[in-house]
């Protein structure tokens, strides 16, 4: 089965691409994310486009309508994917964005906050000095930690991809 955005003539063995997909898949799945999310974030990265109908995912991936729904509905949940109208259609195209994984970490970040909200709630009811107040703590001071980190890690991230398009 070939990919439905390949064109044709561009030399890929659709068998590879599907191995390809199937494996990175394996990899997610490996690192916590559900199965057929990962297969259909796997699909999406591997298109040419980075855009795919549900019909598209579902010939491609042999799942139903339903699968490829839930498996995007996580994904937008998690910023990976995003859902676009085709102009003029009731259609709606799922798109992977070059940003991704920036979104996703960013996203995480308020996550982290929340986080860490709710154990200083719990150092306070628990008594920091209480094994289970001073284990809280240990978690906060992680995630604060964290949290520096993948700021500083954001910015430069930036400040790289930004000279790296200078140079394309």
């Amino acid at each position: 089965m070939t990919e439905p955005s390949v064109e044709s003539g561009d030399g890929r063995d659709p068998e590879s691409v599907s191995r390809f997909v199937e494996r990175f898949a394996a990899q997610l799945v490996e690192a916590g994310v559900p199965r057929m999310p990962a297969r259909v974030f796997a699909a999406l990265l591997s298109s040419d486009t980075g855009t795919l109908t549900s019909a598209e995912l579902g010939e491609l991936l042999r799942i139903s309508p339903a699968a490829v729904s839930g498996a995007v509905r996580y994904l937008s949940q998690v910023h990976l994917v995003s859902r676009e109208r085709e102009p003029g259609s009731r259609r709606e195209r799922y798109r992977v964005h070059s940003d991704q994984w920036y979104e996703a970490l960013t996203s995480r970040e308020a996550v982290i906050k929340r986080w860490e909200e709710a154990l200083r709630e719990g150092i306070a009811s628990l008594g920091s000095d209480t094994p289970a107040g001073r284990r809280l703590a240990d978690t906060l001071e992680f995630f604060e930690f964290i949290e520096k980190d993948v700021a500083g890690v954001m910015e430069r991230w930036r400040r790289h991809r930004a000279q790296a398009l200078d140079r394309d």
